[in-house]
């Protein structure tokens, strides 16, 4: 329920992606009782105001104005925010108005609402039990290298945002980082009129998007295969190693966990691990 006139409160109001209709009724109600709406975007946000019918001074809070955050929180107690789309505080300056908040001891809460890495996420058909969501990557630069190289070597699937301008480069470093066959996604323009989900290898998404493309971008790409080398680790050999176990007396079965261990399929270490204990 919205508060007292009197009580001190931010709310984190997550918008729609795409379809207006997927705005919920509690942050109608929020937007409704705030003082004010601040935002990213007056003019994207007003049209939304417009649509559900609320109108409430629009206070411009970006990444150029954040500075001031403190002191729209002492002119409108009870403030909403919203991003250009979806949950904020996520990859937008969100974070650091609750950060005021929390530093002025002033109440923050963060409604549930629409978000578009999450559809993305599940769209791509990639394991999504375990996920690391990287937002945008860097430009340009040895920040920007890390990063790939973090993707990479990560066994779990990780999620990242790019501009439809950045999203053939961007594809294209994925490719040489994780390997061209790696598998991927890409989903763009979530629960509007053009949705589109592509899936593929790395390599052949980035050709798919060389020309370039239109609307929000997530990318998906599936977490290093097990058995598959860490980029910049030396490659153990396995070989020699399931043939010093075996020169030890260590049994097949033995062996076999040890060089799964190592990092060998469970197929490949069964044989390897036979062979060398075939050979002793």
């Amino acid at each position: 329920m919205t508060p007292e006139p009197s009580s001190p409160r931010v709310w984190l109001v997550p918008t729609p992606v795409g379809n207006l209709g997927d705005i919920t009724l509690r942050a109608v109600e929020v937007l409704r009782g705030a003082d004010a709406v601040a935002c990213e975007d007056t003019r994207r946000t007003g049209a939304l105001l417009t649509h559900l019918g609320i109108g409430k001074p629009l206070v411009r809070l970006d990444a150029h104005t954040m500075h001031r955050a403190g002191q729209v929180l002492e002119q409108y107690p009870r403030l909403a925010y919203v991003s250009d789309a979806g949950t904020p505080g996520i990859s937008d300056p969100g974070a650091e108005l609750v950060r005021a908040a929390v530093a002025a001891d002033i109440p923050v809460e963060v409604l549930p609402g629409p978000t578009a890495f999450v559809p993305a996420l599940v769209l791509s058909g990639l394991p999504n039990a375990r996920f690391t969501f990287e937002g945008f990557l860097p430009r340009s630069g040895r920040e920007r290298r890390e990063r790939l190289e973090a993707i990479a070597a990560r066994p779990e699937t990780t999620i990242l945002y790019e501009s439809p301008h950045r999203l053939a480069a961007t594809l294209a470093d994925l490719a040489r980082a994780c390997g061209e066959t790696r598998a991927a996604s890409v989903t763009r323009e979530l629960s509007k009129r053009f949705e589109e989900t592509a899936r593929g290898p790395l390599a052949e998404l980035a050709a798919r998007f060389e020309e370039g493309t239109r609307g929000e971008i997530v990318v998906v790409v599936a977490g290093r295969p097990t058995g598959e080398a860490v980029p910049g680790e030396e490659v153990p050999d396995h070989a020699a190693l399931a043939r010093t176990w075996a020169g030890e007396g260590r049994g097949a079965r033995e062996i076999r966990e040890l060089l799964m261990g190592q990092g060998l399929r469970k197929n490949d270490a069964y044989a390897l691990a036979l062979a060398v204990t075939q050979e002793t």
